[in-house]
């Protein structure tokens, strides 16, 4: 049981945000996360490393989406290596202290650029769903939304080539990255960034899904970079989206809340002094990462409809410490996957 509660964050000089750990008053009077915004985090030693294949060199594992299912986790995840800048990367094991062990499998999806991999099971055509991002060069820009499907969650060789989501592209939308999708009862949303403090999304009926999609919108604007990903909150009448931002070098996750998909998005934990996840808000121990970046929540089901049990947060996350991505290209930052873990009540 933990005894004491971090009250507050402090700034404490170069070192930036810092968090201080302070006597408060007893759990059952300090107000909910959901209400004030306030995340408290606790982090092991990372989960998963890049391991090399017999014929390359890896710099990173990054970009996980994960479900539960048939009393296994089911990861896929982008590597990055030295002969090839972006593949998905899937592994299977029963609980986390083996998944480092996991044998890997290497998704032969294209032979070019494929990444940022998003998992789920679209109830409708009992079918699993990869959504994500390849490169089509006769399309400006190159880099798109594409969707690959899969009988079985399990067999890393039975996914399909991808197909474009979009037939052709919108014609206001000039960057895009990091594709999400999440359904309600009769619609399919399409969530992403631009990179440039914008999120969108786009929608179409579930009956026409994977295709007919509308004209993307801008949906949120704030300080926020790349790599959002919005859940249902179990038993809520709400959806949550975290964001990727970035400030003095480093990745963090921000918050934000939607009484509907189709809804306005305000801010829960959104500023740099009071992050969703951040190095001011987790106790890590051994620690191994300043950045918290493009992550998944783990969640309660594996269907389309991404719901997670709000009282039960775990935020699985790229890190890296600012040691070891200093002087390295981006392609060579040696990210590790990690697991967050809520230390409130």
């Amino acid at each position: 049981m933990i005894a004491k509660w971090i009250s507050g964050y402090l700034l404490a000089g170069m070192a930036g945000l810092v968090w201080a750990q302070l006597a408060i008053p007893r759990p059952s009077d300090r107000p909910s996360p959901w209400q004030d915004g306030r995340w408290l985090w606790t982090l092991g030693e990372p989960v998963l490393a890049p391991v090399d294949p017999p014929d390359d060199h890896r710099y990173s594992v990054k970009d996980p989406t994960i479900v539960r299912h048939d009393g296994r986790w089911h990861l896929f995840c982008t590597v990055r290596s030295e002969k090839r800048s972006h593949q998905i990367e899937y592994l299977s094991f029963a609980d986390w202290p083996q998944a480092n062990a996991a044998k890997r499998h290497v998704l032969n999806l294209t032979d070019g650029y494929y990444c940022a991999p998003q998992v789920f099971y679209f109830t409708p055509h009992k079918t699993w769903y990869l959504i994500c991002q390849v490169s089509d060069e006769t399309r400006k820009p190159a880099l798109q939304p594409a969707w690959s499907t899969n009988d079985r969650i399990d067999d890393p060789a039975g996914w399909t080539r991808p197909v474009l989501l979009y037939e052709g592209h919108p014609d206001n939308v000039s960057m895009w990255i990091d594709f999400w999708v999440i359904c309600d009862a009769t619609r399919a949303h399409l969530f992403f960034t631009s990179l440039d403090g914008r999120m969108w999304r786009a929608e179409t009926l579930i009956a026409d899904f994977p295709r007919g999609w509308s004209r993307p919108q801008v949906v949120l604007r704030g300080d926020i970079f790349e790599a959002s990903h919005t859940y249902r909150l179990k038993d809520r009448d709400q959806y949550l989206a975290v964001v990727e931002a970035q400030a003095d070098g480093r990745r963090y996750y921000k918050a934000y809340l939607a009484d509907s998909l189709d809804g306005s998005w305000r801010p829960l934990a959104a500023t740099r002094e009071k992050p969703f996840a951040a190095p001011v808000n987790v106790l890590q121990k051994p620690h191994w990462t300043d950045s918290f970046s493009h992550g998944e929540l783990l969640r309660d089901g594996f269907d389309q409809t991404l719901t997670v049990d709000p009282d039960r947060l775990q935020f699985l996350f790229q890190g890296v410490s600012d040691a070891d991505k200093a002087g390295k290209p981006y392609g060579q930052i040696p990210w590790r996957l990690g697991l967050l873990k809520s230390a409130l009540p």
